[in-house]
Order: C-alpha cells, then structure tokens, then sequence
C-alpha cells in the first residue's frame, strides 16, 4: 500500500510556486503525491512536475473531470462525446509526462449538471463508449483508470460501489476499474463498510480516497476511517491511498465541492494528522519501512591509551 496527498489542497494546476510541498510531504512520509490535471494546454508543463517529483522521491497519481458540455462523456451529441475523448486523451498524454500511475476522477458527465431522471441505459452506453476508447490508451501509457461515483449533488450516473462495478463490467476493459471515497460512501451508502467489499467483487478497485465526512483532516470527523482502511486492508487492497481534503483557495472548486467554511486550522494539521492515521490504522507498514530501511553505524568508542608513568 502507498500513501498519497491530493493536492487540490492548494491548487487546481500545479506550478513551481507549489513544489516546496514535495519536500515537506516527503519528510512527513509521502510515497506519492495526486496531482489536478483540469489545464491540458501544455502537455509538457506535467514533464516539469514529474521531475521535481522525482527529485524528491515521489510518485504520482491524477485526478480529472470533464469539463463542459462540448466535452460530456454522457452528452446525446456524438460531437460533444467525441470531444470528451479527445479531452481524455490529453490528460492522459499530461499525466504520462508526469510519470502518473492511476487517473481517477469522475470523468463521465459534467459536475452538477443533472438531468432530473434517473441515470438511463443510454447515458451508460455513451459514457461507456468513450471510457472503451480511451482505456486502451490509458493502458498504453502505463496509467490505471480508475473511475469515481460521486454523490447525488455532484453527479447522477454513478453514486455507489454497485453502480461503480456495474459499470466497470459493462466498460468490460482489463485497464478500466473504479476507486473508494471514505466520502462519497458516507453518503450514499446504506452500509460503507460493507460496500468496500462489493466492489471488491469486481477485482478492479483501482484507487482509494481517504476522506472526511467534512472534507476536513481525516480522524476528526465522523467517518469510521478506521474500520475502512482495516477493511481494505484485511481483503487484499495493495494499491493507492490517497488523502482527499478541500478548503476555500480555488473559488471554482470551493463552489464545486460547497465549501463555505474552514474544516481545519492549518494545511500542515490535514496532511501530518491524515498520515499518521493511515499509519496507524494499516498497523504493518510502518514496521516494514523501518525494517527496510538501512541500519544506522553506532561508531565504536575509541580505545584509551595507557599512560606511561
């Protein structure tokens, strides 16, 4: 298991103002850090961002979104579908050059743009289209996708882990599989626990988000944190665990995720307290990375010489 920080804490692109947070995520304990890939402008602007990671020894997923109608995966508009490929194809072109490993998101529909009716077989198949277009992409350049449900006011297509794994079956593609939000199960689920196991059942739970129930510093909430990361530990889950926390920086997103009020006084209590939750909970990583690590020379004291007399 790894542990990673979503750095929609301090930004929606990444820039050189924000690699001094590698050096301070790596000292906490970081293997890997989640970086936004909303601007696909410049594909090579993630090249820069690999190799700072890099430099610090650090690894990395991503996170995306659709972002408007003319790029809706869902969109009765073959135009507009075709549009989500080529915009999927772009983050997955940014994200090869920043070394990513998994590209989670929610990058089926356009965020809080509903239809007000259930999710229909249509909007499943056009989604699933395109996700069928880019998986093998995705594949070619090393990256898992991993596909998020989100609650019901953000997205209508999928809102749970059985939604989730059905529509994985029904993308029916080796690369393609859906992820876990301590978040999102909180709310949508009748038993969150419990589900973890359900997607369990379609071998293809790519990534995990570790998030509180306020969106604020994980284990100050009321979400059995815990109990989850036991869970996924006790079934075999080996992959990302990846620490999701918003606050009020980036308006954009503040009004996408409805935060109206500060969860936590400082950055430095999210990522430290979230950490050492994961830590604690996981209970053997900690002793196997100190057992991996080399052992420190205890120099020998040096011999007294005898005085002559």
């Amino acid at each position: 298991m790894k542990i990673g920080f979503n750095l929609l804490l301090w930004t929606g692109h990444v820039t050189q103002e924000n690699f001094p947070l590698f050096k301070k995520l790596k000292a906490v304990g970081y293997d890997g850090v989640e970086i936004p890939i909303f601007d696909t402008s410049d594909p090579s602007h993630f090249k820069k961002i690999g190799d700072a990671l890099k430099d610090h020894g650090l690894e990395a997923t991503a996170v995306t979104v659709l972002p408007d109608e003319a790029h809706n995966a869902i969109s009765a508009s073959a135009k507009n579908r075709k549009g989500a490929i080529e915009h999927l194809k772009r983050v997955i072109e940014c994200g090869h050059n920043a070394g990513i490993q998994t590209l989670c998101g929610p990058y089926y529909q356009v965020l809080g743009n509903f239809s007000g009716k259930y999710p229909s077989n249509d909007e499943l198949d056009r989604a699933a289209e395109v996700h069928r277009a880019i998986a093998p992409i995705s594949q070619a350049a090393g990256i898992k996708n991993a596909i998020e449900a989100l609650n019901r006011f953000e997205a209508h297509l999928l809102n749970t882990m059985e939604q989730a794994s059905s529509y994985v079956k029904r993308v029916n593609h080796p690369n393609f599989g859906t992820m876990y939000d301590t978040f999102h199960a909180n709310i949508e689920e009748k038993d969150p626990i419990a589900a973890i196991e359900t997607v369990f059942r379609t071998g293809k739970l790519n990534h995990v988000h570790i998030s509180e129930n306020d969106r604020g510093t994980p284990g100050r909430g009321h979400i059995n944190i815990g109990a989850a990361i036991k869970k996924l530990k006790a079934l075999g889950y080996d992959g990302w665990m990846t620490i999701e926390a918003f606050g009020g920086a980036l308006p954009d997103l503040a009004a996408a995720t409805r935060v109206w009020r500060d969860f936590f006084p400082s950055t430095e209590q999210v990522y430290k307290e979230g950490y050492a939750l994961i830590e604690k909970q996981w209970g053997a990583r900690a002793k196997a990375k100190k057992a991996a690590a080399p052992a420190k020379k205890v120099a020998k004291p040096a011999a007294k010489k005898s005085k002559k007399r």
